[in-house]
């Protein structure tokens, strides 16, 4: 099992940026696909990005292309989801997930073993 911890949620004004980070645990850390996915209050958890364990493949949701970038620093076991022009529907809880038997990069959710605890982000009008 891989321990995963995210950081950098906040508050923000519309029209802002922040800079979420997920580290995770363990030695093998390169070797997984990782994604970004959120959930607001009363809605269905909502597919942000995934990026690839070598980084060369990236995939986002359509309500995020354009403004959001995921990357990946596999020396510090760390995923990270850049959110520039953020506007009040990004509310949400986001969550990083890691996926250790990576086949092909998933977007539903069901391909990853391992979620992490959450951190809030809120964009005010």
């Amino acid at each position: 099992q891989v321990q995963l911890v995210e950081s950098g949620g906040g508050l923000v004004q519309a029209g802002g940026s922040l800079r979420l980070s997920c580290a995770a645990s363990g030695r093998t850390f390169s070797t997984y696909h990782m994604g970004w996915f959120r959930q607001a209050p009363g809605k269905e958890r909502e597919f942000v990005a995934a990026i690839s364990w070598s980084g060369g493949t990236t995939y986002y949701g359509d309500s995020v292309t354009g403004r959001f970038t995921i990357s990946r620093d596999n020396a510090k076991n760390t995923v990270y989801l850049q959110m520039n022009s953020l506007k009040p529907e990004d509310t949400a809880v986001y969550y990083c997930a890691a996926d250790r038997t990576p086949l092909r990069l998933g977007v539903t959710g069901r391909e990853y073993d391992d979620w992490g605890q959450g951190t809030q982000v809120t964009v005010s009008s």
